[in-house]
């Protein structure tokens, strides 16, 4: 069993900032790429940013400049940094992580249950 935890969430002001955490736990034998995906009122669920497993990053052209990515693979733990927070960056952000459970299984993607952010004056 994989477990797939965020926390961090909340209401801040415009030009606030928030930090995401997003823990995996369980049975893992060793994690790809972890990322953040966010889903707002009648949108589509969309990529925020992402960091490989060598440190390779990359964002959502939305977040650019604002946000960063970081992972801390003794923890297995990725953090989503969010600067300069704009009301449109309202959303269910989602973690996902992309884990392989054994040496000879494949890699799946795992998902957390998802925190809300809204940000509003």
């Amino acid at each position: 069993q994989v477990q797939v935890v965020e926390s961090g969430g909340g209401l801040v002001q415009p030009g606030g900032s928030l930090r995401l955490s997003c823990a995996a736990s369980g049975s893992i034998f060793s994690i790809d790429a972890m990322g953040w995906y966010r889903q707002a009122p009648g949108k589509q669920r969309e990529l925020v940013a992402v960091i490989a497993s060598g440190g390779w990053r990359n964002f959502a052209d939305s977040v650019k400049g604002r946000f960063t990515i970081s992972r801390d693979n003794a923890k297995n733990t990725v953090y989503l940094q969010m600067n300069s927070l704009k009301p449109e960056d309202t959303a269910v952000y989602y973690c996902n992580v992309r884990i392989q459970v054994a040496s000879a299984s494949g890699v799946y993607d795992y998902w957390g249950q998802g925190t809300q952010v809204t940000v509003s004056s």
